[in-house]
């Protein structure tokens, strides 16, 4: 039954009591404070302006004391557990020491630990760091060369990370400058500053991760980027002087190079070719050789069988091989003394020279008519008996 209903007496369970048969809203004002009286009495404040006899006061004195304690052990719980639930991200992760001692790694999501009993190193394990360094340092052939370099690191194993080393981000910056110094004083400073930039990294990073590793420091070197790689600046227009030397130095050689591949092909061949010309030319004389002491055999074999025939025959044909090509004529006249010559090549010479006066063009290839043919045998045939009627008269004379 409603306190406010016919027969519920009036009960207001604000405390309002019957106030005169008014129905209306409760009082606010006076809810909150019995409300602040109820907290009061419960934390050992006094009940108000009508707080009773002496033995009800201590008795609420004894009930708010103990109040208190449960409440202050109340928040302490709470502030407790607050602090005990922790949420590890996804790019997260946490190691749980138990009195000092490795217990777990945390997976990322909700979890809990129990201080101080426990302690907790939550890291984030996937994102990238960036160590930045820029040295001065002594090459090989001791030359000062300025280096920048960065390196980008991870936390790869969380539990070598929290429990091997105390300081691995200062770990890592003194094995980076060793590893830089190791690598750039093994090498000379052309490879350095130039062709050997790109792989100066490669060796520095395979060196740095050597040295964490060693350390147990549980960090991933993901790459190490040579930004730039220098002479000092005192020294900077020498060394461009240096570097432009070395240009020509090189571009005369591709120069000379180009030349030489022209060249040397060429000289090849021809000594290929002269080879070729030799081989042939040897061939030539030993087949040569060979075949003339082969006929040589076979001349003498017939001389032995007819000498006088071939004594003839061989004088014939060295005749015939001399004469054969002349331009001469010689006519022997048997009983004569002497022979009659023919200058031919005078005759075709004086041919020449007339039909180049009559300005007819010179045939490359002169050739005799027929009438001159037949006048040159009748001046032939005189001449011949004249030198025979000449010779008989002398035997007469005789």
């Amino acid at each position: 039954m409603a306190w406010n209903e016919p027969g519920g007496n009036n009960q207001d369970p604000w405390g309002g009591g019957n106030k005169g048969n008014n129905q209306g809203p409760p009082d606010l004002d006076e809810a909150f404070r019995k409300f602040q009286q109820t907290l009061k009495g419960i934390f050992g404040g006094k009940g108000g302006s009508n707080g009773g006899n002496h033995s009800r006061g201590g008795s609420a004195g004894q009930g708010g004391g103990a109040g208190l304690w449960i409440g202050v052990l109340v928040i302490a719980v709470l502030a407790y557990i607050w602090n005990a639930i922790y949420i590890v991200d996804e790019k997260e992760r946490a190691v749980i020491l138990r009195f000092g001692k490795y217990v777990e790694t945390v997976d990322p999501g909700l979890n809990m630990y129990f201080p101080p009993v426990e302690s907790k190193f939550q890291y984030p394990v996937t994102q990238i760091n960036t160590y930045r360094l820029s040295q001065s340092m002594l090459t090989e052939d001791e030359n000062i060369v300025e280096v920048a370099m960065s390196v980008q690191y991870n936390i790869a194993d969380l539990k070598d990370y929290v429990l091997n080393d105390s300081n691995p981000e200062q770990s890592l910056k003194e094995a980076t400058q060793s590893a830089l110094r190791h690598v750039v004083g093994s090498s000379e400073m052309d490879m350095v500053l130039t062709e050997g930039r790109a792989g100066l990294g490669e060796e520095v990073k395979e060196r740095l991760q050597d040295y964490l590793d060693q350390y147990g420091s549980g960090l991933n070197i993901v790459q190490v980027n040579i930004e730039s790689s220098q002479p000092p600046r005192q020294v900077v227009g020498a060394f461009d002087d240096v570097i432009r030397a070395r240009e020509e130095e090189q571009r005369e050689k591709n120069k000379a190079e180009a030349y030489a591949n022209q060249i040397i092909p060429e000289a090849r061949g021809d000594a290929q070719r002269i080879l070729e010309d030799a081989e042939g030319y040897k061939q030539e004389v030993v087949s040569r050789a060979e075949g003339d002491a082969a006929r040589f055999s076979n001349l003498l074999g017939e001389y032995k069988k007819a000498p006088g025939v071939t004594r003839e025959r061989l004088y014939i044909e060295t005749m015939q091989e001399l004469l054969g090509s002349t331009s001469k004529v010689l006519v022997d006249v048997e009983g004569g003394n002497n022979m009659m010559y023919l200058p031919l090549d005078k005759l075709m010479d004086s041919k020449k020279a007339k039909a180049s006066a009559t300005g007819m063009s010179a045939p490359s290839q002169v050739t005799l008519t027929q009438d001159e043919i037949s006048a040159l045998a009748d001046q032939v045939t005189a001449e011949i008996n004249r030198r025979v009627s000449s010779t008989r008269q002398g035997r007469t004379a005789r």
